[in-house]
């Protein structure tokens, strides 16, 4: 979570690599590209912070991506600051 953005990596999601994304009651699915696959956040600013977020981190997310595919417990990533 940070500034008031929530996201999430679910077990047994499907293909492409991607996290939901929930602001303020909307919700998308971006890819690890920073693309948003379905819905959308209300929030061009909201959207822009979760890309640049992505782009600091889509190694652990990657990492995290296939410990949830695996079944494992994933890795706490560090929020935008």
């Amino acid at each position: 979570r940070f500034f008031g953005i929530v996201v999430l990596i679910f077990y047994n999601d499907h293909n492409p690599p991607h996290v939901h994304v929930e602001y303020q009651g909307h919700k998308a699915l971006i890819d690890f590209q920073g693309n948003v696959l379905r819905g959308d956040l209300g929030s061009r600013t909201a959207l822009r912070l979760v890309r640049e977020w992505i782009d600091l981190h889509v190694g652990e997310l990657t990492t995290d991506w296939e410990l949830a595919r695996a079944g494992r417990a994933v890795n706490p990533i560090a929020p935008l600051e």
